[in-house]
């Protein structure tokens, strides 16, 4: 991602303004003159500032998170994910719930980086440019349930700041060791150089529904949420971290996980087929994360802190698929039957026992890259890319700084 457009940029604009003067050197002329070495003096400032904010050169990610940045965590520990998750890319399940990548590949991919090994496996991660600690089915706030009882993880974000703050201990401890330990574990300073991404808070909204909870009973609790989010970056920001990358949470509405589990009335239901209701909380959710994010960062004033509109690109995705090159914005791709191809009992990848042989009903769409929702939760790889893409550059960030300039503040 590299790029010197904003100083083209800047640049061009100054040309054009001193070329429009005639260097003549009478009164009048001479005004012209001092107005002309003004110019070029705010110029040469602002094109000083450009380069003074050259792209961040991240040597690691470190990321916290559910499943929409789950790189393998919880199937780690609690079994894989079944196929045809993977198919598109891994061409086999790689412990993403998807056909493909995430977007938390394409950012480390952005960055030249290996995709990140999620820190419960252990078998075969490399752990030198980030660490993954993102489970499916994280909360920001601990779960009163089992994960076989509700299906939240039991490692919500506090758990995994805490599995942080362990990494960094003791991978500094094992590098002293030598050998192979220094060629899989990040350097000591890499801990306050990298980059903190995070995308969480869908599963707290879910876990009120669940729990038969109206809408605004849901919205209620999620100042609590944000107080335990808040504590948790103000851990990382302790333990040195200074950059961090903050996802907002999706039209929680449109997924079908959600439109056939909890139906509302018709009249409930947007242009686009998803629930109002749903992505009104979600929308709320959003602006009081907003509001914390800016709390935030008067608080760690050495933090760059960058709040993603994730929900209006995967909104605006969904609402003009085809005109984006997709199609069926709110049918899951692989799934068993049903108005969303969303069966809660029989997921993506479920199977049963015919004439004694174990059979795929769940399966995959013919062609995965023209659709959006994967498995009635999660998105397809291509529509991972494509939210990728939008959000790159910087256009639905506050502050507007492309990806490569989360350093800055």
């Amino acid at each position: 991602m590299k790029s010197t457009q904003p100083s083209v940029r800047i640049i061009a604009f100054f040309t054009f303004e001193i070329g429009a003067h005639r260097f003549d050197m009478d009164p009048v002329g001479e005004k012209k003159w001092r107005h002309i070495l003004s110019w070029i003096a705010i110029s040469m400032t602002l094109v000083v500032a450009v380069v003074d904010g050259r792209e961040c050169s991240f040597p690691a990610i470190f990321n916290l998170g559910d499943s929409n940045s789950d790189t393998g965590g919880l199937t780690a520990a609690f079994g894989p994910a079944p196929p045809p998750n993977g198919i598109t890319f891994f061409h086999s399940p790689a412990g993403r719930f998807s056909d493909g990548r995430l977007i938390i590949d394409f950012i480390a991919q952005s960055f030249d980086l290996p995709y990140l090994s999620a820190y419960l496996d252990s078998v075969g991660s490399n752990f030198t440019h980030g660490v993954n600690f993102a489970t499916a089915g994280s909360t920001v706030r601990r779960q009163n349930t089992t994960l076989f009882q509700s299906g939240y993880s039991p490692i919500s974000l506090d758990v995994q700041s805490v599995q942080l703050s362990e990494f960094k201990a003791r991978s500094k401890l094992a590098r002293k060791r030598g050998s192979v330990f220094r060629e899989l574990l990040p350097k000591e300073e890499y801990f306050s150089e990298a980059l903190y991404t995070f995308d969480i808070g869908q599963n707290d909204i879910t876990a009120g529904y669940k729990l038969n909870m109206t809408s605004e009973q849901v919205k209620a609790y999620v100042p609590d949420v944000l107080t335990q989010f808040s504590n948790v970056i103000r851990n990382v920001y302790e333990e040195g971290g200074r950059s961090f990358w903050i996802h907002n949470t999706g039209p929680l509405g449109c997924l079908p996980y959600m439109l056939d589990r909890y139906p509302v009335s018709s009249d409930q239901i947007d242009k686009s087929g998803c629930a109002k209701p749903f992505n009104q909380v979600a929308q709320y959710f959003n602006r009081k994360l907003k509001d914390t994010v800016m709390q935030l960062r008067k608080q760690l004033p050495e933090a760059a802190i960058t709040y993603v509109d994730v929900y209006r690109v995967k909104y605006s995705l969904i609402s003009n698929a085809q005109k984006y090159g997709f199609k069926d914005g709110v049918i899951a791709c692989c799934g068993e039957g049903g108005k969303y191809n969303y069966n809660n009992a029989a997921r993506c990848g479920a199977t049963k026992v015919e004439n004694g042989k174990k059979v795929l009903i769940a399966k995959s769409c013919k062609d995965p890259s023209v659709r959006i929702i994967w498995d009635g939760i999660h998105y397809t790889e291509a529509a991972n890319y494509w939210i990728f893409q939008q959000i790159a550059n910087g256009s639905f960030s506050d502050p507007p700084l492309p990806l490569n300039m989360a350093c800055k503040f």
